[in-house]
């Protein structure tokens, strides 16, 4: 083998470029992974690309497509870099795998697997096969977070699953007054201005956001991404007796809805909906509503009973909590409490700070 292949740095160098190119299409790929590919010749990267978007060409198309005129004659002896085994099946596009061959590329470095069942080592085996040198596992651990929706969504059926709430210093998402009867208070607004766009930001990167009934009813959020380009996710509302009023902004038309209830069955062009067992487990249901529908991931913005109804039942990835650093209420609506967390980071943007935690599976 020659030395050159041999060079962990260097692969390391080639696939952390995937790495970047591939979260270019963050936002837009779904269902499909985000990867990046870059093709290298003499330690130069002639290629580059990413899958841009769902159901266009994949990260090795745009790569190789990418060569410029003078340097094609170089693709039969030049090395490819991509962050997830290369497909061997026809979906939107032809196999990648088809593509390589064709144009007689002799290595292939692969960041991980891709346990899609239509995948899963079928693309190794076949470019192997070939006569392909492949290179299994550069930045492995890296890789396969990138597309930790993705692994989710089709090794445990269900979508990637992120929490989220904004509390004040002493721990409350609302004052105790905002639950009274015929109350004139406002709810409280606990997150800031820069904290408000990130939330929008983290919305477009997730296919779909669920809010309670109480939510939406003191709230009236939108769930859209207003304060970030992008695309706006699929809105999901638990209301199982229908209580919400149609004048709510979730029903505005801005983007699809599914109200998950207990009463009816019906669909237009924006609004759906979904009946559900009153006898069965709500959110059981509901993401295997969601895994049929292809969501890949959720992230729940809804009050303490919904984000604790996911804790309590273990049904959650990550959770994202907002706390203001000089908001205290002393006496309201606690915030949901975490069990089998690991906090993996904190950033602070003025007066609050975003904890970032995962979930520790037993």
């Amino acid at each position: 083998m020659n030395t050159y292949f041999c060079n962990l740095q260097t692969h390391d160098t080639y696939m952390n470029r995937c790495l970047q190119l591939a979260a270019l299409g963050a936002g837009h790929t779904a269902p499909n992974p985000l990867v990046g590919a870059v093709l290298v010749y003499n330690n130069q990267i002639i290629g580059e690309g990413y899958h841009q978007q769902y159901g266009g060409p994949h990260a090795e198309v745009n790569c190789i497509n990418s060569v410029a005129r003078e340097n094609k004659k170089y693709i039969a002896a030049s090395t490819l870099y991509v962050s997830l085994e290369p497909c061997v099946h026809f979906g939107k596009t032809p196999p990648c795998t088809d593509l390589i061959l064709k144009n007689k590329i002799p290595t292939v470095i692969i960041g991980c697997r891709d346990s899609f069942a239509a995948v899963n080592g079928k693309g190794i085996e076949k470019l192997e096969n070939a006569g392909v040198e492949v290179v299994l596992g550069i930045m492995e651990t890296e890789c396969l977070h990138i597309n930790k929706r993705f692994f989710t969504f089709h090794e445990k059926q269900r979508p990637y699953i992120i929490l989220k709430w904004a509390q004040s210093n002493d721990g409350f998402i609302a004052a105790s007054d905002i639950h009274k009867k015929n109350t004139e208070t406002k709810r409280l607004l606990i997150s800031n201005e820069i904290t408000n766009r990130l939330v929008h930001k983290w919305r477009s990167r997730e296919a779909a956001i669920m809010v309670g009934t109480q939510t939406a009813l003191l709230d009236n959020p939108s769930l859209t991404t207003r304060l970030w380009p992008g695309n706006n996710p699929l809105r999901l509302v638990i209301d199982k007796e229908l209580i919400l009023p149609p004048s709510l902004k979730l029903f505005d038309g801005s983007a699809k809805t599914i109200v998950f209830n207990c009463t009816k069955q019906s669909e237009s062009k924006n609004l759906v909906y979904q009946l559900l067992d009153k006898e069965e487990n709500v959110l059981t249901q509901i993401l295997s509503f969601l895994f049929q529908q292809q969501i890949q991931s959720l992230i729940v913005e809804g009050g303490t009973k919904l984000i604790q109804s996911f804790i309590d039942e273990g049904l959650w990835d990550e959770a994202r909590v907002i706390t203001n650093k000089k908001i205290n209420i002393e006496n309201g609506l606690a915030a949901p409490v975490l069990k089998n967390n690991l906090l993996l980071c904190q950033n602070n943007y003025s007066t609050d700070t975003v904890s970032y935690f995962k979930r520790i599976h037993n």
